[in-house]
């Protein structure tokens, strides 16, 4: 009898990037990237269910609200070019998050922005420079078709 066990992949924290095709000088690899990296959060639900009187309609959204926290070296020049971007403007377009492992696609997201950097501390003892951005994620691709 053959081994029942399905290989369970590998995690290749080298591999998350943020690219920002407007602002290439904002284009995040992992040299750049503290230990906690990109994290991803989502807002919402992807489906609104409405109650009826004997069950539930279901509508679709046509997209999820995202934060996205890139945490950044402090000690690299990406992390000065990050203030200056919100110095100047906030506002930072379209952008592509690429995850840790081959097995998920990157993520498209929309319309996105810095909304603030996160605490930070200079006592010497953290390298961290997180930035936190907002933008949003199209799903439901399928209501545009109905």
């Amino acid at each position: 009898m053959s081994n029942p066990q399905i290989s369970q992949g590998t995690i290749n924290r080298l591999r998350a990037s943020v690219v920002i095709p407007s602002l290439p000088q904002l284009n995040v690899t992992a040299a750049f990237l503290g230990e906690e990296a990109i994290r991803m959060a989502f807002e919402g639900d992807a489906t609104l269910f409405i109650n009826t009187l004997t069950g539930a309609v279901t509508s679709p959204e046509p997209y999820l609200m995202v934060n996205v926290t890139v945490n950044l070296l402090k000690t690299q020049a990406i992390a000065n070019a990050w203030k200056a971007q919100m110095e100047t403007s906030a506002i930072l377009g379209d952008l592509t998050i690429r995850p840790d492992t081959p097995m998920l696609n990157p993520y498209a997201l929309t319309n996105c922005s810095i909304m603030r950097p996160g605490d930070l501390d200079f006592s010497g003892k953290s390298a961290a420079y997180p930035v936190s951005i907002r933008g949003y994620y199209i799903i439901n691709n399928a209501l545009w078709n109905s």
